[in-house]
């Protein structure tokens, strides 16, 4: 079973925004941002703790590789995440066994060796990543 989420972000890591919409349509272009991130908006509609996982991965690195390009002198006209999670059912239960990060970014003026040490930094660091302990991918495309 697959659950997605995506996250799209605009500028600079501090002052930018993004919004994040799940597969259920609970959140549907639901904006987020460091100011909102630490704000307790409150949901209305019902989810699932696997999409809202997925959701927060993808918008979570979406930030933090933000925030690694404008520290390294870059902005991002736009990065777009798809966190594909990946529920399998093990025993008699059930568990995340992987979450691939596809993104698709749009960074003026970059190298792509520069580019992938970020992007794999940010993966690394980003503290959703770091609270999971399934199998977690990077897939990307840079367009300039």
């Amino acid at each position: 079973m697959i659950r997605t989420a995506n996250a799209v972000w605009k500028g600079p890591g501090l002052k930018g925004s993004g919004t994040l919409t799940t597969q259920s349509g609970a959140f549907s272009n639901q904006p987020y941002s460091l100011k909102l991130r630490f704000e307790n908006e409150d949901g209305k509609k019902g989810t699932n703790p696997e999409e809202l996982i997925a959701a927060a991965h993808s918008g979570c690195f979406a930030m933090a590789l933000s925030v690694g390009l404008e520290k390294a002198g870059y902005t991002a006209d736009a990065l777009d995440v798809k966190a594909d999670l990946s529920l399998d059912q093990q025993g008699e239960g059930w568990a995340i066994t992987k979450i691939v990060l596809n993104l698709d970014a749009k960074v003026p003026d970059i190298s792509e060796d520069e580019f992938d040490k970020l992007a794999h930094g940010a993966k690394e660091g980003c503290p959703v990543s770091n609270v999971l302990s399934c199998d977690i991918e990077l897939e990307y495309t840079l367009n300039k």
